[in-house]
């Protein structure tokens, strides 16, 4: 790291710190755009150029499971499934002035305090830190598969397990509202004492 630190500088930037501070920009407007316009479809792909800026900063910073990690679930899944709920619930495409809550100067307070104490953590955290972009890739896949299933193992193991069974119980939860609700809403069902359709039961 000391070596690192005395060749490298911040008035002698290398091709990658260049391109992470281009890309970094870019990624940054693109971000201001989603918030700020009015067209819910333009949100949502001024919202795909930020994940995929994002992306790309992970693959400068050689932490290539982590950026195909950002393409595969948010740019691939999440996007699409706001799209997607852009069109089932039949939301405006054009300017929607429902999109402005009016709260902006409130909204802008709030984004600019948090991002205000996230370079703050981040710079007192890493002062000293300096990583080699031509050393041994510690953020790729083979270095994170690792790590991930030889020390983790069991904590991944339980976590799936845990999701398992709420998705188990979510199912089951669901199926039992549908039975109850098919059975009160029935013509001619016989009611069960003690509920709201039995008159004579107890209330």
């Amino acid at each position: 790291m000391t070596v690192a630190a005395s060749q490298h500088g911040f008035l002698s930037p290398t091709g990658v710190e260049i391109a992470f501070l281009l890309v970094g920009v870019v990624t940054f407007g693109a971000a201001i755009v989603t918030v700020t316009t009015r067209q819910l479809v333009h949100a949502a792909l001024w919202l795909v150029v930020t994940l995929g800026g994002l992306a790309v900063e992970y693959l400068l910073l050689t932490a290539e499971f982590i950026a195909w990690v950002q393409v595969l679930i948010y740019v691939g899944s999440v996007v699409v499934l706001l799209l997607f709920g852009l069109m089932l619930t039949k939301a405006p495409i054009g300017r929607s002035p429902d999109a402005d809550s009016g709260n902006r100067w409130a909204a802008l307070t709030v984004a600019v305090a948090t991002a205000a104490a996230l370079v703050w953590v981040v710079v007192d955290a890493f002062r000293t830190t300096w990583i080699d972009l031509d050393g041994a890739p510690a953020g790729s896949t083979e270095v994170t598969g690792k790590a991930l299933f030889q020390n983790w193992v069991l904590p991944f193991e339980a976590l799936s397990v845990l999701l398992l069974a709420a998705l188990v119980g979510a199912i089951v939860l669901s199926r039992k509202a549908k039975a109850d609700a098919a059975t009160t809403t029935t013509p001619g069902a016989p009611t069960v004492p003690g509920t709201r359709t039995d008159k004579g039961g107890a209330r």
